[in-house]
């Protein structure tokens, strides 16, 4: 499996209606046939250690089952739509992916 990770932080952090309606541009890409998860979050409030970043305003989980696949995602016109309704959104974004040992 490849995890997909992404972190997004607003251009206005804190904003109610910008979060929601990224959170809601995210939820779109559960159309993807590829996308095997996807799974949205904002930051927990958890213990503060000098190890936890949580700086960030969204993010997301996906999984695939191929990198091809996950090339087939970022390719997808479904995602490719995301990225110009939403992106004017974010001032910041972070990925980490990685795959099973």
């Amino acid at each position: 499996m490849l995890r997909h990770q992404v972190f997004f932080w607003l251009k206005t952090p804190g904003a109610t209606e910008d979060r929601n309606a990224l959170i809601a541009g995210l939820r779109t890409l559960a159309n993807i046939q590829e996308v095997v998860l996807l799974q949205i979050g904002v930051p927990a409030s958890t213990e503060k250690r000098e190890v936890v970043d949580n700086s960030f305003d969204v993010s997301e989980l996906m999984l695939f089952h191929s990198a091809a696949e996950q090339k087939a995602y970022q390719d997808h016109p479904l995602h490719l739509q995301f990225v110009a309704d939403c992106g004017h959104l974010w001032d910041r974004v972070v990925v980490y992916d990685s795959v099973d040992v």
